[in-house]
């Protein structure tokens, strides 16, 4: 990869991590789940410390734009702090990107990690100051009693060691809501990746929350995406096969960039169940659009808005 790209120092037993809410306060959480999320964390090593604006909310449920934009600002500039949670996702990162001081991220480089609606702050970061980031678990995400082993591994994994990293799909998989009852998960058998077809490719990763990243076109916060892989994922509303529509007209949106041509495979993350998608569907989808006819497709990957998932730059 090219030399200007910034990789912050991995994470190491000892360190402190910070917890800040660019989207959602940390409101949303019980306490329970908060005590657990961060004894989890702690059991691995990291000492967790929390924004100081964490619980503030403006309106629908966030704090003002300049409460999370100091938090983001203090994050980065302590020099106690070695990484970077989000508490959770929702609808409001994009609203930080004219705010932010780019040149103070560039300047002092750290891990940030999240997903879903993050992925506006995290595109807008690399775009700006080329530093990398990861897509992966919040902070909410570490309060799972069960079933929380195939994600912590691949977090520790990518954000405490160096080696390459193969990625082999999880046995099993749920899309429940696990906050609300720990005890009785759902679990269903994971049948593996989908090849939609078939090839090998290199490149650099992009991508996350596939609806989330569409509101960076057209502006200086949209990612270069000449050479790259493309991760995508989304996640659905009540309303069932709707969602599927969305995000196939999502898809064709991305693909119809100046740039999309030189993009080198596409990599899909696991939709929810009632997103009504199989492998027979993606497959139709994916082959009725003529700019991902010869590059290699993947489905099913276990990153998104189902339990468990991987952690990835």
């Amino acid at each position: 990869m090219s030399e200007e790209y910034i990789y912050p120092k991995k994470l190491k037993s000892g360190d402190t991590i910070r917890v800040i809410a660019p989207a959602r306060s940390i409101n949303i959480i019980s306490e329970a789940n908060i005590q657990h999320a961060t004894t989890t964390l702690e059991s691995i090593g990291l000492k967790v410390t929390f924004g100081k604006n964490v619980r503030n909310e403006s309106h629908l449920g966030t704090a003002s734009i300049q409460d999370r934009i100091d938090d983001i600002h203090d994050a980065f500039t302590d020099k106690n702090i070695r990484g970077i949670l989000t508490v959770i996702g929702g609808y409001s990162s994009n609203q930080l990107l004219p705010h932010l001081d780019y040149t103070l991220i560039k300047d002092n480089p750290k891990i940030l990690c999240g997903y879903s609606d993050i992925t506006a702050l995290q595109h807008a970061i690399y775009s700006q100051s080329k530093l990398i980031s990861y897509s992966g678990p919040h902070f909410s995400s570490f309060a799972m009693h069960k079933h929380l082993s195939y994600t912590q591994k691949h977090f520790e994994q990518m954000l405490f060691e160096s080696h390459p990293i193969n990625i082999e799909p999880a046995d099993n998989y749920t899309d429940d809501a696990w906050y609300l009852n720990q005890q009785e998960r759902d679990l269903v058998k994971n049948p593996g990746f989908w090849v939609i077809q078939p090839g090998r490719a290199d490149g650099t990763i992009l991508g996350g929350n596939l609806g989330t990243l569409q509101l960076l076109s057209g502006s200086t916060y949209y990612p270069n995406t000449i050479n790259n892989v493309l991760f995508i994922e989304d996640v659905s509303n009540t309303s069932g096969h709707i969602d599927i529509q969305e995000w196939e007209r999502n898809l064709h949106a991305l693909t119809q960039q100046p740039l999309f041509k030189h993009t080198k495979a596409l990599i899909i993350g696991r939709f929810e169940r009632r997103f009504g998608v199989n492998r027979e569907l993606l497959t139709k989808i994916c082959r009725s659009i003529q700019a991902l006819q010869e590059i290699p497709i993947i489905g099913n990957i276990d990153f998104g808005h189902t339990t468990p998932s991987i952690t990835f730059p």
